[in-house]
């Protein structure tokens, strides 16, 4: 018989789910993952990961485009959409199967279907209808000591913009397209926003993206998304902030769209396809919440720094915990979570920690504070820049569209906030993270040797410029 007693069952297999369940399985525990659909998650298989194979092909295609730019030759490029999106689906696929062997070997059991939590400990699986994996427990009754939810989120659907999977996508249809659109709309100008409207452009649609509020990039550094806008609209992405679209007029195959600045009458703009970008809600529904009376907010599981709901022996980590909606919080928030219930007491979460990454073109990253964010907290800053013109490397690179920006307490050195936008930033962030991890000051950071020629330097330059000692400039 099926064995049906775990310590620990998590719902959902995503980065927070997978992630968690092995450092459980290397705690002692004997574990279990129930997963419905894909093992990875949205991340693995419809998110991070897919989207970033798209966004490679789309920057190889760039940088072929302009070969005669670096002394080279390349004639006649073009670009197959099929090839591109089968080469994303293998690298999903490719994703999955690698989780399904962490699995294996870890010695984490599948249960593969829908999951409901009866009560504090038990949970009951229907049939999925998806196949299951071979190896995997199915339906039934299953007991555990600690349930974790880490059911993730899903696009969210705004009244008279709900996508059809035809005309208006979420992000789902946007990484599988039968054919490059002519023109797109994108509604929101976050950080999924972004990346599709920068690959889509890329790949030689017009595009244009609308957001609500009067900053594209709204979690980001105003002076560094006001950069990169401009650098977006060098590219030909027209982009309409302050703006609102009131409605979708679907044809049989395109979209009229009405867009509204505020400022007088709404225009209408015909578009092939448009993309719903406007954020994702968590997945709380469906698996019995409500009659257990865990506490939600605003879409979300409400817990505390360790993963604890307000019902002992439920616990929530991901995006349904809530904000920030990224992977590498879930997979913190998890092993956080599991280490305080092994009772290592491990430091809870802080989410003022945890970088931010965009991989559009050019990237953007951040962790901490913005200046706004600093000022509004009554912190004496000191702030510090530094282009990338002023960098060897992306000079040579034939990257030089980019800024570094870093802001320190005044009184204390304390580093509270790092923003970049430019070449591999998604890369660089994590030495702004590390220091801010270990309370480094502007003095270490100032007598740390960085790496010539890279770009790394232009972040040890942006530290000196807050100080007034920057040298390159």
């Amino acid at each position: 018989m099926a064995d049906t007693s775990f310590d620990i069952i998590i719902i959902g297999s995503g980065p927070g789910g997978y992630v968690t369940a092995i450092r459980a399985a290397q705690l002692g525990f004997k574990t279990a993952l129930v997963e419905r659909s894909f093992l990875g998650g949205i991340c693995s298989n419809w998110g991070c990961i897919p989207t970033k194979a798209l966004l490679r092909s789309a920057e190889i295609y760039h940088y072929m485009q302009h070969a005669k730019d670096y002394g080279l030759s390349a004639d006649n490029i073009k670009f197959d959409p099929a090839a591109v999106v089968k080469r994303s689906r293998g690298v999903a696929g490719r994703m999955n199967n690698g989780v399904g062997f962490l699995m294996k070997k870890n010695k984490v059991s599948v249960i593969w279907g829908e999951a409901t939590i009866d009560a504090p400990g038990k949970i009951s699986v229907k049939a999925s209808p998806v196949e299951a994996p071979k190896g995997s427990l199915g339906p039934g009754a299953y007991q555990t000591k600690h349930i974790i939810i880490a059911t993730g989120a899903r696009p969210r659907a705004l009244p008279g913009l709900e996508p059809d999977k035809k005309l208006v996508w979420t992000y789902f249809e946007a990484m599988v397209p039968e054919k490059m659109p002519k023109s797109l709309l994108v509604v929101g100008s976050g950080a999924i926003g972004i990346e599709f409207a920068s690959f889509y452009k890329t790949m030689g649609t017009d595009v244009t993206v609308v957001e609500v509020l009067p900053q594209i990039l709204p979690v980001e550094d105003a002076e560094i998304a006001a950069f990169a806008r401009k650098v977006f609209e060098k590219q030909g992405i027209k982009i309409l902030s302050n703006t609102k679209v009131t409605k979708l007029d679907k044809k049989a195959d395109s979209v009229v769209a009405t867009i509204d600045d505020g400022k007088g009458k709404p225009q209408t703009v015909e578009f092939d396809r448009v993309i719903s970008a406007v954020g994702v809600v968590g997945n709380i529904e469906g698996f019995g919440l409500e009659k257990l009376g865990v506490k939600t907010d605003r879409g979300c599981i409400v817990i505390d720094g360790y993963g604890k709901t307000n019902v002992p022996g439920i616990y929530a980590i991901g995006d349904v915990a809530g904000p920030p909606m990224l992977a590498h919080k879930a997979e913190h928030e998890g092993v956080i979570c599991i280490e305080a219930i092994k009772g290592l007491h491990p430091h809870a979460m802080d989410k003022s920690l945890i970088p931010g990454c965009t991989y559009c073109h050019p990237q953007i990253a951040s962790v901490g504070m913005t200046e706004a964010k600093a000022k509004e907290a009554g912190r004496d800053i000191r702030v510090g820049r530094f282009p990338f013109v002023g960098n060897g490397k992306a000079i040579a690179l034939g990257e030089d569209q980019g800024m570094v920006k870093v802001i320190f307490d005044k009184k204390t050195g304390q580093l509270l906030g790092a923003h970049l936008v430019g070449a591999e930033v998604t890369e660089l962030i994590q030495g702004f993270v590390v220091a801010m991890n270990l309370e480094t000051t502007e003095e270490e950071l100032m007598h740390t040797i960085f790496p010539h020629p890279t770009i790394s330097e232009t972040m040890k330059e942006a530290v000196l410029d807050a100080y007034g000692r920057v040298l390159n400039m």
